[in-house]
């Protein structure tokens, strides 16, 4: 009887075992056949973003939805595959993929709790959810989990999809993979991390954003101590092991990515070329992009240009706090409330936002975005001293609690007020020989301002633009020698087809009769406009296109000799490598190869290389005539502060536009050509004799400083057809014993001064005829 009273119960138990084999059975039997092919594993390739490298190879930056490196599993460090089994799956080696265990506690869980599934997760189920699978808690989608863990077993091996598991993963802000997580947040390549941090990486995986060591350090510190001692209890690591990464303090890269040096206009401009070229695609399948540009070269731009067009921002003084927002009442909610009224604000390199605290004319004390609230005091507000006053005309420019302000520290390392520049700025440098890009600047900051100056902006070139002239006059029949009249000039509406106009000098000076030489050294606007008028406008306008330029952009009227035009800082370059490389059309390039993701070179750069297979566009003579006369403009002209470089190589022009509107320095040595300009983006005057020489050349020197610094000084030998003689500096023409020495083309010998009568009258006529 008792027998029969224990039968009916298990036989009950028995029946409903086999009833849900059977239902599990006919389950497995319904959702096998839909499983996905396994071949996106077997063939794996991760969505790798686009790199964009330095010529050095260092990245200079990224772009695509997902950070992601690619990591064998030989190369993943020990320690980080042990913390990893320790959070995340212990017994990975040993089970077949099913925890049996573990999803039979979390289908209890989800029966009971009415449909929350808990736990229970393999690496190798949680591989084939991220691959497959959506991540719904659902009995179906575990169910499918499962099944698919035992088909990717049965497929791979274990270390195969360790492998899959470490390079996929979700690890937050965007990475992908503990290699990337790595990058992100310690700022170091995998290999490099040690124990601690391979600790809090491991315990990323089962809530990425709770444990994100960047918004909540706490957390993550706790995490990652649960998966050491999970490490000791295994025996993974020893008790001092364990205690010492316990114990280190962890440095969190608190950037999103870390890039070898500030290229962003070039990244830009290089994500550009490559998104027409492989559209989408360019983001996902890991092409690296290899550039021209160098660090030395790239960093030293960076700063040449920040520190010019600060040091011309500081001369026209501070202009205010950028706005004010109202501070929390709560000092409980300080930090928070004034970390969110910042988010708006965007620092720029070193020159951080901050909030002003409390201020007075002896000290400010600013809440940063780094949490942190410093004070500025004496020096540090010299440039803002007038803005702490109690002055009822500052209405709300006075510096006062609320106030965002600027802050940057002085070469004390103490704080000082100072304020984003609105002036504009590029700088842009390339080798002669064929065109490579060494270094591009195209703006202040790339965060505040994406336009591109350097290619974008098309600007009067003003005088830099009147050695393209000269040349020109060179193949007319001028020489260097040849006089030119420096005198007044006027042209009524008729001649100039609108209103009247006299152009002047700079200074508004005239020299009266001087060689073309010294007009190019002196800039003097007079004889420019003179050699325009003799070799004909449709000529000179037609000649410059030799150099790159659109004729275009550059009008057939006579102020095309004083640079109206306009060009690119760009254009300005190659045409200046013209004269540099002895007369060779080169185009500029910043790619140097494509590779795709397994390193194969799928596209390398063709320059034009001169005296190679660039075209000769102007006579090696000219070149050499030219890069002569511009020497002159650095030792005895308007760019002679550039002789503290203490190189006689070097040579360029000055450029400055009517109303002082843009300033430039185009110059150049035998292998680098660098073009600097500043001006603002909505055309406006830089103020009173803010010239070329004194904003854009500092600039210039200073770059080129640091970029000339190991190359020997390069020596330009007179091409084959240049003949000297001693001339009169008074009359350009030859004399036994003259005062100079000077450089010609052998058919354009001048005149010796000791002529016959009937011949200096001849002379005298031409040169009538021409002025």
């Amino acid at each position: 009887m008792i027998f029969r009273w224990l039968t009916y119960p298990f036989l009950a138990v028995l029946a409903i075992s086999s009833i849900g084999i059977l239902l599990i059975v006919f389950a497995a039997l319904v959702i096998i056949p839909t499983l996905p092919s396994l071949e996106v594993l077997t063939d794996y390739r991760p969505k790798i973003p686009l790199r964009i490298y330095s010529a050095e190879g260092l990245l200079i930056g990224e772009f695509g939805e997902e950070r992601r490196d690619f990591v064998r599993i030989d190369e993943t460090p020990t320690f980080l595959k042990q913390a990893i089994l320790a959070a995340e799956d212990d017994r990975f080696y040993q089970h077949g993929g099913v925890d049996y265990i573990g999803v039979l506690r979390a289908a209890y869980s989800n029966f009971v709790g009415g449909g929350a599934l808990q736990g229970a997760s393999t690496i190798t189920m949680q591989v084939a959810r991220n691959f497959f699978l959506t991540k719904e808690k659902t009995l179906t989608r575990k169910f499918s989990e499962a099944l698919l863990a035992f088909k990717i077993e049965h497929s791979l091996g274990k270390d195969k999809i360790l492998e899959l598991y470490i390079n996929q993963i979700y690890l937050g802000q965007r990475s992908y993979g503990f290699s990337a997580a790595a990058q992100t947040y310690f700022g170091k390549p995998l290999n490099a991390i040690n124990l601690a941090e391979a600790a809090m990486l491991a315990g990323l995986p089962k809530a990425p954003s709770r444990f994100n060591p960047v918004v909540n350090p706490k957390r993550a510190k706790i995490r990652q101590r649960y998966v050491l001692r999970r490490m000791h209890e295994l025996g993974m690591i020893t008790s001092e092991a364990f205690a010492m990464a316990e114990k280190q303090p962890v440095a969190i890269h608190r950037q999103t990515r870390n890039y070898a040096m500030p290229a962003d206009y070039l990244v830009e401009m290089a994500r550009q070329v490559i998104y027409q070229r492989f559209g989408d695609e360019a983001y996902t399948r890991g092409l690296k992009v290899y550039t021209t540009v160098s660090k030395p070269d790239q960093e030293a731009a960076y700063h040449a240009l920040r520190k010019g067009v600060l040091d011309y921002d500081h001369r026209y003084g501070y202009r205010g706090p950028e706005a004010f927002i109202t501070l929390p009442v709560n000092d409980d909610d300080l930090k928070k409330n004034l970390e969110e009224a910042l988010q708006p604000f965007h620092d720029s390199d070193d020159i951080q936002v901050a909030v002003v605290l409390s201020a007075n004319a002896n000290a400010v004390d600013a809440f940063h975005k780094d949490g942190e609230v410093v004070r500025i005091s004496g020096e540090g507000l010299t440039f803002a001293k007038k803005f702490l006053a109690n002055d009822p005309k500052l209405g709300d420019k006075r510096i006062r609690p609320g106030a965002v302000i600027r802050i940057q520290k002085n070469e004390k390392n103490l704080w000082r007020i100072v304020q984003l520049p609105q002036v504009e700025a590029a700088l842009v440098s390339i080798d002669p020989n064929d065109g490579r890009v060494r270094a591009l600047i195209g703006g202040f900051d790339f965060n505040h301002n994406q336009f591109n100056h350097v290619t974008q902006a098309w600007r009067q070139p003003g005088s830099s633009f009147k050695p393209f002239i000269y040349s020109a006059s060179l193949e007319k029949g001028f020489t260097p020698a040849t006089i030119i009249n420096d005198a007044p000039l006027f042209f009524d509406a008729a001649q100039t087809g609108s209103k009247s106009w006299e152009p002047k000098n700079f200074d508004g000076k005239f020299s009266g009769p001087i060689r073309m030489r010294v007009a190019l050294a002196q800039s003097k606007n007079l004889a420019s406009i003179r050699i325009l008028q003799a070799i004909g406008i449709r000529y000179a306008q037609d000649y410059i296109t030799r150099f790159g330029f659109d004729s275009n952009r550059h009008p057939p009227f006579l102020p095309m000799a004083l640079g109206a035009g306009s060009a690119t800082p760009m254009q300005m370059a190659v045409g200046y490598a013209t004269f540099a490389n002895s007369g060779f059309r080169v185009y500029p390039y910043f790619i140097a190869r494509i590779e795709d993701d397994q390193g194969r070179i799928l596209e390398q750069a063709q320059p034009h290389v001169a005296g190679i297979n660039a075209k000769q566009v102007i006579d090696p003579r000219n070149a050499f005539l030219m890069t002569s006369m511009m020497q002159d403009v650095i030792q005895r002209g308007t760019a002679t502060s550039a002789k503290r470089l203490g190189r006689n190589d070097i040579a360029g022009k000055t450029g400055t536009t009517s109303n002082f509107i843009d300033a430039w320095f185009c110059g150049y040595q035998k292998d680098i050509v660098t073009v600097a300009w500043v001006g603002y983006d909505e055309p406006k005057p830089l103020g009173r004799n803010e010239t070329g020489g004194r904003v854009a050349l500092p600039i210039w020197i200073s770059y080129m400083e640091k970029a000339l610094k190991d190359i020997p000084v390069a020596t330009y030998p007179p091409p084959k057809g240049i003949i000297t003689a001693r001339i009169n500096p008074e009359t350009g023409l030859r004399e036994q014993g003259g005062a100079i020495n000077e450089y010609f083309f052998h058919e354009q010998l001048p005149p010796e001064a000791e002529l016959p009568t009937e011949e200096f009258d001849a002379i005298e006529e031409l040169w009538d005829r021409l002025f």
